[in-house]
């Protein structure tokens, strides 16, 4: 395969992350070709990259065109299909969690290592448009708080996997990758880590609610999720002696994902809306602040150049360990672990 072929993808899952979240904004891209899929739906293959159809990781592996493995099948599976195609030869994405414990996080660090393939996994978050803005408001201003809920009304468990008592079910495994990815991108590795962690609907078979508070000296981030909240808290907030940033509603990608719009159409990003944002000075005057929707591609499309000229990775493998070093932290009701990683505290950040 030359640099200028596509690059061929086997995407291994093909639930709602999968087929929604994942293939459309790769075959959006010239530089994939969803070669085949690892699933039990034949309508798989009518993408619009006809990928061939198999039903297990060992003929996916077999097949020559796939350079890239997407693993997103449900967390406590991603380790053994990430190591199987790490083994094969293959570059990796595993969708987050990486996996739901740092031993077989670990383990596939250094299988990446061993194989000289890439390992990369999809916190996509890092590419919205009200965490972008939050890192530039936080690069300039010191934050006393910050806020990041992700509030649902789900009264009812549904039967899935994710609420089942297994490995990687359950809200933190679920929400709090995205929330903790984004909170030590802004502000580093915490001091200290306070952990709230429960299951409140009747017939959840694993936790739908969580509270983590980090420490950042005197300031704090706390980061939360809920399925019991109807009328929904601002989603991501900024608070210091210059007043208060926040925002309503979430990036809008997904949604617009989920309602079949097509990532490969002109114009797609430009035409997503703005998500709904606001400030309110330390006068007290309130203004109207929106921001622009993130990046879709940015993932996907910094993988390419990583596989194809030798750039950086979209993630560092280290770094999502270690996010997954706090969800079981919190889980265990453990003290903060010592990270493997070592993300920097900005230095406006650490002068608040």
């Amino acid at each position: 395969m030359t640099t200028s072929s596509p690059i061929g993808v086997g995407l291994v899952g093909y639930g709602l992350a999968g087929a929604v979240l994942h293939a459309p904004i790769i075959e959006a891209l010239p530089d994939y070709r969803i070669a085949a899929v690892m699933t039990s739906r034949p309508e798989a293959a009518e993408r619009r990259d006809r990928p061939q159809v198999v039903s297990d990781i060992d003929a996916l592996l077999a097949i020559d065109a796939v350079e890239l493995i997407v693993v997103v099948t449900p967390n406590d599976l991603h380790a053994a299909h990430a190591e199987a195609a790490l083994r094969a030869g293959r570059h990796v994405v595993v969708d987050k969690p990486m996996a739901p414990s740092l031993a077989e996080c670990d383990r596939l660090i250094d299988v990446a290592a061993e194989t000289g393939r890439l390992l990369s996994v999809y916190h996509n978050r890092r590419w919205d448009g009200d965490y972008l803005a939050a890192r530039a408001i936080a690069a300039k201003e010191p934050v006393a708080l910050y806020e990041a809920r992700w509030d649902r009304f789900r009264p009812e468990a549904a039967a899935v996997w994710r609420n089942t008592p297994r490995p990687g079910a359950g809200l933190l495994w679920d929400l709090g990758p995205h929330l903790i990815d984004q909170a030590l991108g802004l502000f580093g590795w915490p001091d200290a880590m306070a952990a709230d962690v429960a299951t409140q609907r009747s017939g959840a078979g694993a936790d739908d609610y969580f509270e983590l508070t980090l420490h950042y000296g005197e300031a704090r981030a706390i980061l939360s999720a809920s399925t019991l909240v109807a009328a929904t808290r601002p989603h991501m907030a900024l608070h210091g002696t210059g007043g208060s940033w926040w925002t309503e509603g979430l990036d809008p990608l997904e949604a617009a994902l989920r309602a079949g719009e097509s990532p490969s159409r002109p114009g797609f990003a430009q035409g997503l809306p703005p998500i709904p944002a606001y400030r309110a000075t330390k006068d007290g005057e309130r203004l109207e602040a929106p921001v622009p929707a993130g990046d879709p591609y940015g993932f996907y499309r910094a993988m390419a150049a990583a596989i194809r000229s030798g750039g950086p990775l979209p993630v560092d493998p280290v770094e999502a360990r270690d996010v997954v070093a706090m969800i079981a932290a919190a889980h265990a009701g453990e003290a903060l672990p010592t990270p493997r990683g070592a993300r920097r505290l900005p230095v406006a950040v650490r002068q608040g």
